[in-house]
């Protein structure tokens, strides 16, 4: 089906954040912004897991436990991501690469399914990847399941009230429009913060 006229222009900004996210992550070039290539070199599982500062929330094997101020791991699997019940701490903890990307891939892959899937999974269910590799492969797997239930949506889904159920914000109150462009936010801005991480990185130590 055709996507309706009003989120064309979302779908855009969706496509073109996560071809810059994904190409700021796996390299071996990024567009500029201005139409110049700008090379970049593939993440490694240790700057994935990077700790800039001391008392970083990260993604940590399951049986490790959670990091410093956190009370527990979300997630299955042999990894978990560190959390805290609300209220979270304040100020907030500095949150590593992998953790940035792997709560984008978590909120994807939960709002695809409470909007065109079972509407059941819960943070418990999604499974958080340890190393660089897998997790650009995580992300690419929930951008394609997050864009396939845009692509379910009508004008009449656009202006429903909670058609994603999704438990952990506001979407159950919001007009599903509200939720699309919620979404691009949150990939805009974590996309910029995961390339900030892969800078400070790449210069670390008065390194160029």
């Amino acid at each position: 089906m055709n996507a309706p006229a009003r989120l064309v222009p979302l779908l855009d900004q969706f496509d073109l954040a996560r071809e810059r996210l994904t190409g700021r992550i796996a390299g071996p070039f990024v567009d500029s912004g201005s139409g110049t290539d700008v090379e970049v070199a593939p993440l490694t599982d240790e700057e994935y897991l990077w700790e800039p500062v001391p008392g970083c929330w990260s993604v940590r094997r399951s049986d490790t436990g959670p990091g410093p101020g956190a009370t527990a791991l979300t997630g299955a699997g042999d990894w978990g991501r560190d959390t805290a019940p609300h209220p979270h701490p304040s100020p907030p903890p500095f949150t590593t690469l992998a953790w940035r990307l792997s709560h984008l891939s978590e909120l994807l892959t939960l709002r695809a399914d409470h909007t065109a899937g079972s509407r059941s999974l819960t943070r418990d269910d999604y499974r958080p990847v340890g190393d660089a590799a897998g997790a650009l492969a995580d992300f690419g797997a929930s951008a394609d399941a997050w864009r396939a239930a845009l692509l379910g949506a009508d004008d009449a889904a656009l202006d429903t009230v909670g058609y994603s159920s999704y438990p952990h914000g506001s979407d159950p109150e919001d007009l599903f429009l509200e939720t699309v462009w919620w979404v691009n936010q949150e990939m805009l801005h974590h996309g910029a913060e995961i390339a900030l991480l892969r800078d400070l990185y790449r210069v670390r130590g008065g390194l160029a």
